[in-house]
């Protein structure tokens, strides 16, 4: 009973500081799916591109959190800075993560003040943990629980480290706030990147069966059209044929037919990729002309 005292002692948190915190890193995982659709709708974009604006948005994120401190005792303080830079890590990568701790390194640094350095090299310390443990994931397949508080953990071992540099005034410190940094990083890293990966992976899961969908309306559609294309093509191939032999080998008349029957096999070889489309792929509008499907591309034989 003293123990349970003791910690609710340690806790005495101001929820609205948690309620602020919480909701900037809800407004990040807003902000990624809306990022994420965008990227998606304008079609192929360089990943480093990708990874450069969601790094910026994370970093930003960040440094809110940062700004945003939670009250957990008279006069004491703590952030979920390490929050945003392992989400983003999981989800996007280790440039993306990289990018959010560069750009939460440099506010920290501007701040100054004796625990800059610690603070700096704690942020980056964390986004090269988030990168170890996504290839930790990677090789199983996906982000899992045990990655994700696995990770929590590993930044709970950073934070320590950190304040170990700031010597006997860091170790005092932490020995104040260790269990409101535990549950931080528990919680905030563990609880929010599996949520988050989890929500992400949904998306994308939506977003392959709504592929998957677009693509059998298009193949069912093209080998309709190729079917019916075929049909007349070999009236007109028949045709051509028969013209041909009729006509004198070096005429002007039989030049035409032979053209044709060039053109006929041009088609041919349309109907073959009309039913052999494995994936879609478009030619850009231009002037009056829309988007449209590029057959040579999205067929096997291309």
């Amino acid at each position: 009973m003293d123990v349970f005292h003791a910690i609710v002692a340690r806790l005495s948190v101001d929820l609205h500081h948690v309620v602020e915190a919480a909701g900037i890193v809800v407004l990040g995982l807003v902000l990624y799916s809306y990022s994420r659709r965008w990227f998606e709708s304008v079609g192929r974009v360089h990943h480093r591109l990708r990874s450069l604006m969601n790094g910026l948005i994370f970093g930003v994120l960040t440094i809110a959190l940062m700004i945003s401190r939670i009250e957990v005792g008279q006069g004491i303080y703590v952030d979920a800075r390490a929050v945003p830079i392992a989400l983003v890590t999981l989800v996007e990568g280790s440039w993306a993560g990289l990018i959010a701790a560069v750009v939460a390194a440099g506010y920290r640094a501007w701040r100054g003040g004796g625990g800059a350095m610690a603070g700096v090299l704690g942020l980056l310390a964390t986004a090269g943990m988030a990168a170890l443990v996504l290839e930790w994931a990677r090789r199983h397949g996906g982000v899992r629980a045990r990655h994700a508080f696995g990770l929590g953990g590993a930044v709970y071992v950073i934070t320590f480290l950190s304040f170990l540099l700031l010597g006997a005034r860091g170790v005092e410190l932490f020995r104040r706030d260790w269990l409101p940094l535990l549950i931080i990083s528990v919680v905030g890293v563990g609880g929010f990147a599996r949520l988050f990966t989890d929500v992400v992976q949904a998306e994308a899961a939506e977003a392959a069966r709504r592929d998957a969908a677009e693509l059998r309306a298009v193949t069912l559609l093209a080998r309709a059209a190729a079917h019916e294309i075929n049909n007349a093509l070999m009236v007109v191939a028949g045709g051509l044929a028969i013209l041909a032999r009729r006509l004198p080998a070096d005429s002007e008349d039989a030049q035409w037919a032979a053209r044709a029957r060039d053109g006929v096999n041009n088609v041919k070889d349309i109907v073959t990729r009309m039913n052999a489309i494995t994936q879609i792929e478009e030619v850009p509008g231009r002037g009056l002309l829309a988007p449209m499907l590029d057959i040579r591309r999205s067929s096997r034989s291309s």
